[in-house]
């Protein structure tokens, strides 16, 4: 199998399935630690490999001829699965390691019911996440990916030098992203549906740009720093707004009554990443950082890879 870091003799195709089988090792490496459910860390990874599979199979699908089974929807309902029992680990964590150290004691203890009832739901949503792993669908999924990768099947396209496609695998990866309205939203609490799925946007980008680092130059990489730091900002953002009102739907009087200090705390940790987040996106919508992203597409590669071959030349009719 080709390695994705094999550029100097990669194909399209032979590329991509250098990505896609590390994918699918990582998931199939994670389904007995996930099932025995000791740490949550196993869970958190094998959510993350599924959203990078399955970015990199809309990336290079015009490469690739897939099995039926391998499917963006499967993928798709996978990860939502997955994703309900590793919010609520993220939540108590958050709730138990960052927050509680900074209550009173008198609010502590009001939240130990808030915790039990985390702890109940969380056991519910894993009940989906062990159904969904040891489903039919998942696991042919699984064996169809594991049997393609064995003899992968492509299309023309899959067969090109990679080095000769690398702009037209990262450009769709990025089209529309500074357009996205989640930029243009001003004021915390105003459409925060956008912004939070401008973060997700923010996380498929820099999966696309991540898949090519091996054959992109040093400002590529810097985005992908860039975007991550982004993504990780908004991504706290949320998780603060989902726990505050996750909270606050188990208090019959409600977070602010009945917790006034923690609801203080959220706010102004909330507000915290919202001013952080409004002082890099206005910096970063500008038309010089936006112009600079696209001349790194353009102009930048490897600095050892390979020349790409030059054009050939297209015999003239005779008159």
């Amino acid at each position: 199998m080709a390695s994705p870091h094999d550029d100097q003799a990669s194909s399209n195709g032979a590329f991509a399935v250098g990505l896609i089988g590390r994918f699918t090792h990582k998931l199939v490496s994670l389904q007995g630690p996930v099932l025995a459910d000791n740490d949550p860390e196993p869970l958190h990874q094998m959510r993350v490999s599924l959203r990078r599979l399955r970015t990199c199979l809309h990336q290079f699908g015009p490469a690739l001829l897939l099995p039926r089974a391998v499917g963006d929807p499967r993928l798709a309902k996978t990860v939502r699965r997955l994703g309900m029992a590793r919010d609520l680990d993220v939540l108590r964590e958050r709730l138990e390691q960052d927050l509680m150290v900074e209550l009173p004691e008198a609010e502590r203890k009001a939240l130990k019911p808030v915790l039990k009832q985390l702890r109940r739901e969380r056991a519910l949503a894993y009940e989906q996440v062990v159904s969904t792993l040891q489903s039919g669908g998942y696991l042919k999924l699984l064996s169809q990916l594991q049997s393609w990768l064995r003899r992968p099947d492509l299309t023309p396209l899959g067969e090109l030098p990679l080095l000769g496609w690398t702009l037209e695998w990262q450009a769709p990866m990025i089209a529309g992203l500074f357009q996205h309205p989640g930029w243009f939203i001003l004021e915390q609490e105003a459409e925060m549906e956008r912004v939070h799925d401008l973060r997700k946007r923010l996380k498929t980008a820099r999966y696309g740009l991540e898949n090519l680092a091996a054959v992109t130059g040093s400002r590529c990489r810097q985005w992908v720093v860039e975007l991550r730091e982004l993504q990780e900002l908004l991504g706290e953002l949320n998780d603060l707004h989902v726990l505050e009102k996750a909270i606050d739907d188990q208090l019959p009087s409600g977070l602010a009554r009945s917790l006034p200090v923690l609801e203080a705390l959220l706010r102004r940790k909330a507000q915290g990443c919202w001013e952080q987040w409004r002082q890099r996106a206005d910096g970063l919508i500008l038309p010089e950082r936006r112009r600079s992203l696209s001349l790194a597409l353009w102009l930048e590669r490897r600095p050892d890879a390979p020349p790409e071959p030059a054009p050939m030349a297209q015999a003239l009719p005779r008159p």
